[in-house]
């Protein structure tokens, strides 16, 4: 009895120390599990953008891109295409942001499935290369929690999207704190605009930190540029 007491204490003793780990790694770092779990979709993903880009428009985008001389409606009409073909949760692109070391591949759509692989373009918005507001959102403490340290970020910060048709550069301009139905944030604007959305503070749902980004360069690539 003594031995079996002692088992059941030792286990005990383990599944706490575990779950302090675990709650010590949270608050510094990240949720353990759900970081693991997001790096796994987030390799998947990388190789499908690998996929898209190698195969470059379809036989009908070709065709109708040929009809196309403007090189920003080329762009548009990509962006448009691309939007279409890839389903809820599938990767778009990829977005780098070089001042909190964070590239991460987004997806189509934000709702909790979609998330959960990484950040994730709000559906209301176009993708870069169409006039409006660009909006993206993701975790902070959860599964990679990509947007982390996006309270770090200041005006002239730059953010990079790319996409199988261009790379879009955005110079941050403000950070806001609003609440959660403040859905004015991805309104169209008088310019184009990149938005990020997370949760603040950080282990909470209460309110959401903005950064807004201002759309600097351009760079046209594969089937836009020829």
């Amino acid at each position: 009895m003594r031995a079996a007491l002692r088992h059941v204490a030792n286990v005990l003793i383990v599944a706490g120390v575990l779950l302090l780990a675990d709650a010590a790694l949270t608050v510094v770092w990240q949720e353990p599990m759900s970081a693991y779990l997001a790096h796994r979709q987030q390799n998947k993903l990388s190789k499908t953008l690998v996929e898209l880009d190698r195969a470059g428009s379809s036989p009908l985008e070709t065709r109708a891109l040929h009809a196309i001389h403007d090189q920003s409606a080329r762009v548009a009409f990509l962006a448009r295409s691309l939007r279409r073909r890839v389903d809820d949760g599938g990767a778009l692109g990829r977005i780098v942001i070089p001042k909190i070391g964070a590239s991460y591949v987004f997806v189509n759509g934000t709702n909790t499935a979609d998330l959960r692989k990484g950040p994730g373009l709000y559906e209301e918005t176009p993708l870069p290369g169409v006039s409006g507001t660009v909006a993206i959102a993701g975790h902070r403490t959860t599964y990679g929690a990509p947007f982390r340290h996006v309270d770090e970020l200041e005006p002239g910060d730059t953010i990079r999207v790319e996409l199988p048709y261009g790379d879009f550069t955005y110079s941050v301009e403000r950070r806001l704190i609003v609440k959660p139905t403040a859905l004015w944030v991805t309104h169209r604007v008088g310019h184009d605009r990149l938005v990020l959305s997370a949760c603040h503070p950080l282990y909470s749902a209460a309110k959401r930190i903005i950064v807004f980004a201002r759309l600097a360069r351009t760079q046209v690539r594969g089937a836009a540029a020829a």
